[in-house]
């Protein structure tokens, strides 16, 4: 298990190049963020190098997946998202499903995400990449989001049945909407790509709220899981005080 620290989040309303450069200084070896359209890529690739970190993932372009007049759209941004990646050397990327549509069933929503995930595996498998997806709770931070449950979430990603798309399991977003976290991650970690960590309540650093992270933690690593968890938290002070307080990085 590997941390990496996502700079929109944990640096919000700071430069990225500065906001890389105290990661690299205290000791974190990896980041990701969010959108990369807005930004230089070749000024990207300059500060990852020159701040010795490397990059575990970012989005993909915000289109919709459960509408499926939108999956020519969706598959572009797609490719778009990767080429960046690869120029990047980044493996991963985010991708969100879209709003839940009011006059579409849920099941040929979910007919139409199963489907257009289907549709991008074999891109996914010729460059190598994997897409997470992520699911988002509905009752603080994303109202309207299709996709809530873990449980769906999985069914989704065994049905399409890849290697290359799994569940990005954000710790925060499925605390608020079901609880049972070890559990659930302990039944399913072979369908997860990805972690993204934030005490609850206020999405504020993990030692703040209600979820016992190390015992998470423990879980999560007892199970053998190879991959990142993503620090996506809004600290309530300095984000070098809280970066340098977490002790996760030698259990």
């Amino acid at each position: 298990m590997k941390l990496s620290v996502c700079v929109d989040a944990v640096y919000n309303g700071r430069g990225f190049e500065e906001s890389v450069r105290s990661i690299g200084e205290l000791g974190y070896d990896t980041i990701e963020f969010w959108t990369w359209w807005d930004k230089d890529l070749d000024d990207v690739s300059r500060v990852v190098r020159e701040a010795g970190v490397s990059i575990a993932c970012f989005c993909t372009k915000f289109v919709s997946l459960v509408d499926s007049s939108k999956r020519e759209e969706y598959i572009q941004g797609l490719e778009e998202s990767i080429a960046a990646a690869k120029r990047l050397d980044c493996r991963a990327l985010i991708s969100q499903v879209g709003n839940e549509l009011k006059d579409v069933s849920r099941e040929e929503q979910r007919r139409s995400l199963v489907e257009g995930l289907k549709a991008c595996v074999p891109l996914l498998e010729r460059e190598g990449m994997t897409l997470l997806v992520e699911p988002l709770n509905l009752l603080v931070d994303h109202q309207g989001y299709y996709l809530a449950s873990s449980e769906e979430a999985f069914g989704i990603v065994r049905e399409v049945g890849s290697k290359h798309v799994k569940v990005l399991f954000d710790i925060y977003h499925q605390q608020i909407t079901e609880g049972h976290l070890i559990s659930t991650i302990q039944a399913n970690i072979e369908w997860i790509g990805h972690f993204h960590a934030a005490g609850n309540p206020g999405r504020h650093e993990l030692n703040f709220g209600e979820i016992h992270y190390p015992a998470v933690f423990d879980a999560i690593r007892v199970t053998g899981y190879e991959g990142y968890v993503g620090l996506e938290y809004f600290p309530l002070r300095e984000p070098e005080e809280g970066l340098r307080e977490l002790e996760w990085r030698a259990l």
